[in-house]
C-alpha cells in the first residue's frame, strides 16, 4: 500500500483489489467520485467534486468549490477552472457533510484513489472525518486497471499506472461527449473504463 494511501485516514480494503487475481467491479450501489485541485502538493486542495451513481452515472454531488488559496495559471491550462469561476462556489466545509453520508451509504470507486482522498483530507483539515472508520470498501480504480493492463514497471516492482484518459484510450471508449479533466466527465469516464473491462474478465 502507497504511504498516500495510508495517510488518508479512511478506512477500506485495500488488498482486496490490488493484491488479489483481477475481478469484476460490482457496480450496484457503489459511487464513483473525482475532484480537480489547485495542485498536486500537500497544500493543495479541491476547487471542484463530483460523485456519480456508479451503475446509472446519475449525479450525486457535482459542485465548484471555493479553495482558500488561488489556482495557479499552470493547473488552469489543465482543468480550465479559472479563479474567477470559485468565486462564489461553496467552501469544502460546507459540502464536507453531503459527501460524508455518500461515503457511509455506498462504496466509493476512485480513480487515484490516494491522490482523491488525500485532497479531500487537506481541504477538511479541521473538519471531523471519524464517521468513515469501518465504512464500507473504497476501491482503487486505478491500481485495478493496472494490473489488468499489465504493463509492468521492473523499476518499481508493480504494474505501471495508466492516466484514466488513456486507459479510455486503451479500451476504445469514446469520450467525445466528455471534457476530459472536469470532475463529471472523469466520473463517466472512469463508469466506462471499469465496464468496458467487466466485459473482457
Amino acid at each position: 500500500m502507497s504511504n498516500e494511501l495510508k495517510q488518508t485516514g479512511f478506512s477500506y480494503n485495500f488488498k482486496d483489489i490490488c493484491y488479489l487475481d483481477i475481478k469484476h467491479i460490482n457496480l450496484q450501489n457503489a459511487t464513483i467520485l473525482d475532484t480537480e485541485t489547485t495542485g498536486l502538493g500537500y497544500r493543495d486542495e479541491i476547487c471542484e467534486i463530483s460523485v456519480i451513481d456508479a451503475e446509472t452515472a446519475e449525479p450525486l454531488l457535482n459542485t465548484l468549490v471555493k479553495p482558500k488559496t488561488t489556482i495557479p495559471e499552470e493547473v488552469i491550462r489543465i482543468h480550465g477552472i479559472t479563479n474567477d469561476m470559485v468565486v462564489d462556489a461553496p467552501d469544502y466545509s460546507k459540502i464536507h457533510n453531503q459527501l460524508m453520508s455518500i461515503f457511509k451509504e455506498k462504496r466509493m470507486i476512485i480513480y487515484n484513489a490516494g491522490f482523491d482522498l488525500r485532497m479531500i483530507r487537506q481541504s477538511g483539515s479541521q473538519l471531523d472525518f471519524s464517521g468513515l472508520k469501518g465504512s464500507d470498501t473504497i476501491i482503487c480504480a486505478m491500481i485495478w486497471y493496472a494490473k489488468f493492463y499489465g504493463q509492468w514497471d521492473s523499476y518499481r516492482r508493480s504494474y505501471k499506472w495508466q492516466k484514466l484518459i488513456n486507459a479510455a484510450r486503451q479500451q476504445n471508449i469514446d469520450v467525445r461527449d466528455l471534457i476530459a479533466h472536469r470532475a463529471l466527465a472523469d466520473c463517466v469516464i472512469t463508469q466506462r473504463v471499469i465496464k468496458a473491462v467487466n466485459g473482457k474478465i
